[in-house]
This record gives structure tokens, C-alpha cells and sequence, in this order.
């Protein structure tokens, strides 16, 4: 019993060895056969693909064998019209293009720092960055040429990775995992729209039941909570136009789709050049702030305090300005 249980599991770790051995052994697929296969698949022509990479369509079509072969799948079905996708091919699409578009981006990271460039990884709340962050650091690089910025928007201020984020503007509380957070300033939200909008002032609240809300997906709550701020009920607050974000939610207002209620530093300059009015006078107080904040660990390093003066300087002269 004892001998046939041994046998059994030697034959198993033998097998698996083979298995190893035969998987080491393969050639992994090149990267002239993925951009062959993704070409293909996206024009479903091997004839497109070879005018779209410059290459003989006989080439392509090697290519892509070669690359089924050493994969030991089907990726394409072969008519006399046209090609076709298998099922495993469309799945393999999706994957080889995430390839392709990481070497691109890649490559073009070590061109860009080839100088020997420090690069800054920035994390940024979508419309804080568009409206406030980019103008704000105009200038910079002048100043920091041996500081590169590579500044990526995300929604979800609760999902950060400290591996891959330097420096974050974000949206909520002030805590995160093993950041330190400096806060920028709080947050105030208003109700606007172009002033052709409104053939006359709204005299109540009851008047806002007539008008268009555009909702943001990013605070889908945003108009309850503002009536609920004032003790008003308005049944239809979740019905209006829906956009992504508050950048669109101003420029919907600016092309007299709705009203918007968006954070007031968002829309400064619109208010202060008439491009935007406000529909009513009440400035609701949010509980949240945005705030800059970076890894605890990399405090001292030259690049975040390189950025983290400049924020502060900047913010001085808009305070003094105000």
C-alpha cells in the first residue's frame, strides 16, 4: 500500500517537472508577432495589417501562425471572406493590446528621462486637477528641470497605491495609509447656470421643481444634499441630465443645459466674468476637503519638497489676492 502511494506520488512530481521543463523551454511570443496579431485582429485583415505596419502581408501571416504555434491555440478562423476572431483570440486581444500600450508608454518614459530627469508620479481628483492643479503649476518644470511630472486623475480618493503615487490632490478626509496630508482649503458647493438660463431670479426654493438638475456621477447625492441643508424636499433631485464629472457639469451650465451645483473655487473665474451666475444664494459647507498628501516615508525626499513649496507658495499669493 505504502509502495504504490510512493509510486504514485513520484509520478506526479515527475509530471509536473516535464511540465515545467516543456513551459521554460517555449519561446515566448515576440514583440513584432503581438503587433502582428493585434494589427490583425483589429482590422480582422492581414492585408491592413501589413499596409498599417509596413511589413508584406506573407510576413504577417507567418507571424501570426508562428505565434499560434508557439502558443498552441487558434486565434483566428480562416474564411475565404474575411478573418475572425475564436473566442480565445478575443480574450488574448484584450491582453496583447494592455502589452503593447505598456512598452509604449514605457519607451516613451525613458525617452522623456533620458536626461536623467527625477520623475514625479501625481494622483489627482479629475476636475480639481483640470481647473486648479494643471494652471497652479504653470511654471514649474522652469523652475524644476531636473523634476519631471507625470500627473494621472482618479475618482476614487480610498484606492491609492503608495508604490506608484509621489504626491496625491484628493478629495475626502484627510487619512490615508501611511500618508502625511497637508490641507489645501475646504469646500463650498453652489448652484449655477448661464445667466440666459433664467428669464427672471428663482424667488424659492419651490422654483428649482421646474428647472433642469445636471447630476455628477461623482456626487450623486449632490443635489438631496443640498435641499436637505436648507429643509427643503424635493422629490426629483436624482432627475436631471448625468455626467462624469464636475468639469462637465460646468460646462453644461455654460451651454444653458441646467442648473449645476458644483464646488464655488471650481467656477471662480466663470462667476467673476459673468459666464456663470448663481441660480440661488445659498453656499452649502461640505464635511469633506482636498488635500495634498504623500507617502510619510518620503517626506524629505527633494522632489515632494520641491512640490509641496510650490503648492504652499501659490496658495499664499492666491490668499493674498482673495
Amino acid at each position: 500500500m505504502y509502495l504504490a502511494l510512493i509510486c504514485s506520488v513520484l509520478r506526479i512530481m515527475t509530471e509536473r517537472l516535464i511540465a515545467m521543463h516543456t513551459f521554460k523551454s517555449k519561446e515566448y511570443p515576440s514583440i513584432t508577432s503581438l503587433r502582428c496579431f493585434e494589427a490583425s485582429a483589429r482590422y480582422l485583415s492581414f492585408t491592413k495589417a501589413a499596409h498599417v505596419l509596413h511589413m508584406t502581408q506573407s510576413a504577417i501571416s507567418k507571424q501570426v501562425a508562428h505565434l499560434e504555434e508557439s502558443l498552441n491555440v487558434q486565434l483566428f478562423e480562416r474564411t475565404l471572406q474575411r478573418l475572425q476572431l475564436t473566442p480565445t483570440g478575443k480574450m488574448f486581444l484584450i491582453e496583447t493590446q494592455a502589452i503593447l500600450n505598456q512598452i509604449e508608454r514605457s519607451v516613451l518614459k525613458v525617452l522623456a528621462h533620458r536626461n536623467q530627469a527625477d520623475t514625479l508620479n501625481i494622483l489627482s481628483h479629475p476636475t480639481l486637477c483640470s481647473r486648479w492643479l494643471i494652471p497652479l503649476l504653470k511654471g514649474f518644470n522652469t523652475e524644476h528641470p531636473q523634476i519631471s511630472l507625470d500627473i494621472q486623475e482618479q475618482f476614487d480618493s480610498a484606492d491609492i497605491d503608495i508604490n506608484l503615487t509621489d504626491i496625491a490632490f484628493l478629495y475626502g478626509d484627510g487619512i490615508w495609509r501611511d500618508m502625511s496630508s497637508i490641507q489645501l482649503f475646504e469646500e463650498e458647493c453652489v448652484a449655477v447656470c448661464s445667466p440666459d438660463l433664467l428669464s427672471q431670479p428663482l424667488s424659492s426654493l419651490d422654483d428649482f421643481q421646474h428647472q433642469v438638475l445636471i447630476q455628477s456621477r461623482a456626487r450623486p447625492r449632490a443635489w438631496e444634499e443640498y435641499f436637505q441643508a436648507q429643509d427643503y424636499v424635493h422629490e426629483k433631485s436624482y432627475k436631471g441630465p448625468r455626467v462624469d464629472t464636475f468639469a462637465a457639469c460646468v460646462n453644461s451650465a455654460l451651454i444653458h443645459a441646467g442648473i449645476a451645483i458644483v464646488p464655488k473655487f471650481f467656477v471662480k473665474k466663470e462667476l467673476q466674468n459673468g459666464e456663470l451666475v448663481l441660480a440661488w444664494p445659498y453656499h452649502m459647507q461640505t464635511h469633506r476637503r482636498y488635500y495634498m498628501t504623500y507617502p510619510t516615508s518620503m517626506s524629505k525626499t527633494p522632489k515632494i519638497l520641491a512640490m509641496v513649496q510650490w503648492i504652499e507658495q501659490a496658495l499664499k499669493q492666491q490668499a493674498m489676492v482673495e
